[in-house]
């Protein structure tokens, strides 16, 4: 028999798979105009920390730098990020969301939660509430942790 946080490890390994991540984030941009599975986590990555430069944008979400900036580059072209100088240092830029990137996001994240209510909706309420909370608890650990 297999303790829980071994089955904890084993779902998050499956989760975490570059394999599901890709075909996750490539169903959510089916009909995003600019956003590929590739773009998707540096669009969501400056949604959620900007303004943010690359360097500390690909350390957040694990892309290295040149391709952070490689990427950001191509949302930049297709109108849904923008660069700013930085205030605190002349020599770097600030990648910012546009009105069309925050669009974009908000539609990609929108497909995310109707997919996952769709999954929820199978659960009774109780444990639909208790596996977010679980969920976030656990996630603030491992941020912690690390």
């Amino acid at each position: 028999m297999h303790s829980a946080a071994s089955r904890v490890e084993a779902a998050l390994g499956l989760l975490l798979r570059r394999t599901t991540r890709a075909n996750l984030y490539d169903n959510l941009v089916t009909d995003v105009t600019g956003v590929d599975e590739t773009t998707y986590p540096v669009l969501s990555g400056i949604a959620r920390m900007e303004p943010v430069s690359s360097t500390r944008l690909a350390d957040e979400i694990g892309i290295d730098r040149t391709a952070t900036t490689r990427y950001a580059a191509r949302l930049e072209k297709a109108g849904l990020v923008r660069r700013e100088a930085d205030p605190g240092d002349a020599r770097s830029t600030l990648l910012l969301l546009t009105p069309d990137g925050r669009s974009a996001i908000d539609s990609a994240r929108r497909k995310v939660v109707d997919r996952l209510d769709g999954i929820v909706a199978e659960w009774t309420p109780l444990e639909a509430e208790l596996f977010a909370s679980v969920l976030e608890h656990l996630v603030g650990k491992l941020r912690t942790e690390s």
